[in-house]
């Protein structure tokens, strides 16, 4: 059994009453679960699995695949606030994409998860503006070691990663930074 602290970056169903969940962890990089029954009413998981939720996860590793079966999860930090506010929620999807985008599974890399970690917690506390996208990118760019200062830390993450999510020019494009 190994535990970290995990951010849900993304998940998807596996069955009728099972989920996939990637996670970007505070030692193990990016890993995918197996919630078995997660998708149930009276899951152990329920209200414990969902974006931008930071959990403390136990998982047996798979011996044969990168799916690990997920044990346990306990709940550290909600994010509440995020979902209050429809731009925190397009910013913060924004940042996760990112960070599915730039980590390779299981390779750790613990100054993205605390990147990731910090940004979301910003989403949580303040109002969302260009500026922190345009940092997150910049620091995103600079821990991935592609940052080019004579090109945007957005091109660059684009070029070495070969897309960026959906979302960043509806998220440029608001008013009120």
């Amino acid at each position: 059994m190994e535990s970290a602290n995990a951010i849900l970056l993304r998940k998807t169903k596996l069955s009728d009453t099972s989920l996939i969940i990637t996670w970007c962890t505070d030692v193990h990089g990016k890993i995918r679960t197996a919630a078995k029954g997660a998708r149930r009413p009276k899951s152990a998981f329920a209200g414990r699995l969902d974006l931008f939720f930071t959990d403390e996860i136990q998982f047996a590793r798979s011996k044969s695949g990168d799916l690990h079966s997920l044990r346990e999860a306990v709940l550290r930090n909600p994010r509440a606030n995020i979902r209050n506010n429809h731009r925190s929620v397009q910013m913060g999807a924004y940042f996760t994409g990112l960070i599915d985008l730039a980590t390779e599974p299981e390779q750790s890399v613990p100054e993205l998860y605390d990147l990731l970690r910090r940004a979301l917690d910003y989403l949580d506390t303040a109002t969302p503006s260009t500026r922190a996208l345009l940092h997150f990118e910049s620091e995103l760019a600079r821990l991935s070691g592609v940052l080019d200062e004579k090109i945007a830390p957005a091109s660059t993450l684009a070029r070495a990663f070969g897309r960026l999510p959906a979302g960043r020019q509806e998220l440029i494009g608001q008013a009120g930074d």
